[in-house]
């Protein structure tokens, strides 16, 4: 084989072992799991905001981050729940640029797996500690899932992981809400084909071992825009798109028909400022259609402290290294006057 085999790294078990979650924040991180599982399966009519950085790149400003968020949440806490987005690991276009903190966990140093799941596992554990609200990540490796399966209470497989067998096997043994994206080529067949893979049963290899998953029935789809062939981005978050999705879906007889809409990526052209009017739009929607109020269950948004992106060698606190995001000041309004439009 063409590589070098560098260091064993611990198994998910002796890292948790090292790292414990405590009683207490086992007991909360429950109740939060069973309130956002309520939304999917229809019995809370809570909206839901997966919100936050691109990608979690420093774990002052994370932390600094979703301890806004925590005191935001307390402000619309009858008709929100709010998940922070702390994305550990970036899936990359090329296999070039900053893969997260689960590879660096200091964006201006060489990469190290060991340290960064050491990181990645004390920031979503810091970030219970500290506020109360337990957090989402993208599964971008399956294998490495169980490093915080015991912390996480969201997870997203991306546009271009969910036609990977691995990742839709993986996703039916998890017990929390999986959103899957729709690929970057747009087919809404793919994703809903990676619905039902991952609402099935399946005996699989994972991690060593001949595992055998019961089904995720919360498993449900993300839709976050499409590029055609020409890499134009095309979106998907318009009244008409919400609806042949949602009688695609019906077709499927799935369980807990669910959506949950991407405001940035394709659905903006990565133009982070159009989140604010996507978001507006979607809430319209919802108004104007009883099924597809109870369809969309709620709303993913790239935010951080500060507007836009940078390189790394900026350094701005809270500014994002990766995809561009909105600041603060105006997430913080738009939360609220989604909270006002419910």
């Amino acid at each position: 084989m063409n590589m070098d085999f560098l260091r064993k790294l611990p198994i998910p078990a002796e890292i948790k072992e090292q790292f414990p979650m405590s009683a207490e924040l086992k007991a909360l991180k429950e109740k939060r799991d069973a309130e956002i599982a309520a939304v999917f399966t229809g019995e809370s009519d809570k909206f839901l905001l997966i919100i936050g950085p691109c990608s979690a790149d420093r774990e002052d400003a994370v932390l600094d981050y979703t301890n806004r968020l925590a005191g935001l949440q307390e402000k619309v806490k009858d008709k929100i729940i709010i998940i922070p987005r702390i994305y550990t690991n970036k899936p990359r276009t090329t296999g070039q640029g900053y893969k997260g903190m689960i590879h660096q966990p200091d964006p201006s140093q060489k990469p190290d797996m060991l340290e960064g799941i050491i990181a990645v596992r004390r920031l979503h554990t810091r970030a219970i500690q500290e506020t109360g609200l337990t957090c989402a990540d993208e599964m971008l490796y399956p294998e490495n899932h169980r490093y915080l399966s015991d912390l996480l209470s969201y997870v997203a497989v991306g546009a271009r992981s969910v036609e990977n067998q691995q990742h839709r096997l993986t996703s039916s043994g998890l017990n929390i809400p999986v959103g899957m994206k729709n690929p970057t080529g747009g087919d809404f067949s793919v994703m809903l084909n990676a619905i039902v893979a991952a609402q099935s049963c399946h005996t699989f290899l994972y991690r060593g071992w001949e595992c055998y998953s019961h089904g995720n029935p919360l498993a449900h789809a993300i839709l976050r825009g499409s590029s055609n062939k020409h890499g134009q981005s095309i979106p998907n978050y318009h009244y008409e798109d919400i609806m042949r999705l949602y009688e695609m879906y019906q077709k499927k007889g799935l369980q807990n028909m669910a959506l949950v809409i991407d405001v940035n990526h394709a659905n903006s052209d990565k133009k982070y400022l159009e989140q604010i009017r996507i978001s507006k739009e979607v809430m319209h929607s919802r108004r104007y259609n009883p099924d597809v109020a109870s369809f969309v269950k709620g709303l993913m948004i790239e935010s951080y402290i500060e507007d836009g992106c940078q390189k790394v060698e900026e350094g701005v606190y809270g500014r994002s290294i990766t995809d561009p995001c909105l600041g603060w000041e105006k997430s913080q309004r738009l939360v609220l006057d989604i909270a006002e439009s419910l």
